[in-house]
C-alpha cells in the first residue's frame, strides 16, 4: 500500500504540481525511509497515528539528522498524507498540526574576488584535451555570470546560446522561467567553446551518429554533463589555483556571484530575479555575508570611529 500512496503522489507532484525531478527523488527518499519504518512496527499509511509521525521524528533527531533534513522529511509526509485525504484515502492528515524542528539559518560560504579570479584562470587550463579546457573554461564563466544553479547550468540546451547572446532563457526549479545576461568573458568562452562543439557534431553526424541539444554533452541518460561530474571537477579546478577544495562548489561561486553584485550596490530585487528565489527572504540572507564589510566600512570612514589625536 505505501509504494502505491508514493508513486501517485509522485505522479501527482509531477503532473500538477509541475515539480522539478530532483525535488521528486528527494520526495521519494524521505517517503520510502518513513515507509520502511512504519513496515517494521506493521503500520500503515492508511490508519497509523499522529504520535507515529512524531516517532519518526524523533528517531531521525537520535540519529543526529540535520534540522533541516528533518524538516524537509515532515514536509513531504505531511504533503503526501494531505494528498491521500484529498483522494479519500483517509479521514485526517496525522502530520498536519505536528511542529517541524525549523531550520536553522547558515550564512552560505562564499569565495573573494581574487578566488574567484584564480579558479576562472585555472578552469582555462583544466583539462586533457584543448576541448575539455574549452568546456571547462565555459562552464566556470558561464555560472559566475550568471548564479545558476548547477541543474540549470548543466542541462542548458545548446539553442539557449546561439548567436552570441547577450541574455539568455533559463529554466528553473518547478519549470519556472528566467532571463539572466551573460557577461563579455562568458560570452567570449561560450563562443570558443561552441567552435569546438560545432566541429565535434559535425565529426559526429558524418559517422552517422545524432546531434546533441545539450550544450554540454555527456554519456548519461539525460544527455548532458552530469551534476555529481561538474561537482568533482570544480573540486579539481580549485585545488589547481590553489583555493581549498572543501569551500568551493557549485553552489559557492552562486553565492559568490549574488555576494558580489550586492556588495557592488545592485538592487536586492533584482538579485532575487537574477537568482529565480521565488521569495525575497531567500535572497535576504546575503546581507547579512556583507555584515563584516560594513562594519570595516564604517570603522574606516565614519568620522567618530576615528582616534582623536
Amino acid at each position: 500500500m505505501s509504494e502505491r500512496w508514493i508513486s501517485a503522489f509522485l505522479d501527482a507532484q509531477a503532473a500538477e504540481a509541475n515539480a522539478a525531478r530532483n525535488t521528486l527523488l528527494a520526495y521519494g527518499r524521505d517517503l520510502k525511509d518513513f515507509a520502511e519504518w512504519a513496515a517494521r512496527r506493521h503500520l500503515g499509511f492508511d490508519s497509523l497515528p499522529r504520535a507515529a509521525v512524531e516517532d519518526y521524528l524523533i528517531g531521525c533527531e537520535a540519529e543526529g539528522l540535520s534540522k533541516a533534513t528533518r524538516a524537509r522529511r515532515l514536509s513531504a509526509i505531511r504533503q503526501m498524507f494531505r494528498f491521500a485525504h484529498d483522494e479519500g484515502w483517509r479521514p485526517d492528515n496525522p502530520a498536519l498540526r505536528i511542529s517541524g524542528p525549523g531550520a536553522s539559518q547558515r550564512l552560505p560560504k562564499t569565495l573573494g574576488h581574487d578566488e574567484v579570479d584564480r579558479l576562472l584562470d585555472a578552469a582555462r587550463s583544466k583539462g586533457r584535451s584543448p576541448g575539455e579546457r574549452l568546456r571547462n573554461c565555459a562552464l566556470v564563466e558561464l555560472l559566475y555570470a550568471t548564479g545558476m544553479r548547477v541543474s540549470e547550468l548543466v542541462g542548458l540546451p545548446v539553442a539557449a546560446v546561439r548567436g552570441d547572446p547577450q541574455m539568455i532563457l533559463v529554466r528553473g526549479k518547478g519549470g519556472k522561467e528566467r532571463m539572466v545576461p551573460l557577461s563579455h568573458p562568458a560570452r567570449a568562452a561560450l563562443a570558443a567553446w561552441l567552435v569546438h562543439r560545432d566541429g565535434e557534431e559535425a565529426k559526429a553526424r558524418k559517422a552517422g551518429r545524432p546531434p546533441q541539444k545539450a550544450l554540454f554533452p555527456g554519456p548519461g541518460a539525460d544527455g548532458h554533463l552530469t551534476r555529481q561530474h561538474f561537482y568533482l571537477l570544480i573540486k579539481d579546478i580549485a585545488a589547481l589555483a590553489g583555493v581549498d577544495p572543501a569551500k568551493v562548489t557549485p553552489h559557492t561561486l552562486r553565492h559568490a556571484f549574488a555576494t558580489h553584485l550586492l556588495a557592488g550596490g545592485a538592487d536586492l530585487r533584482v538579485i532575487q530575479t537574477l537568482l529565480g528565489h521565488a521569495d525575497v527572504a531567500t535572497t535576504e540572507i546575503y546581507t547579512h555575508v556583507l555584515d563584516d564589510q560594513l562594519k570595516s566600512l564604517v570603522l574606516t570612514h565614519h568620522p567618530l570611529a576615528k582616534p582623536k589625536p
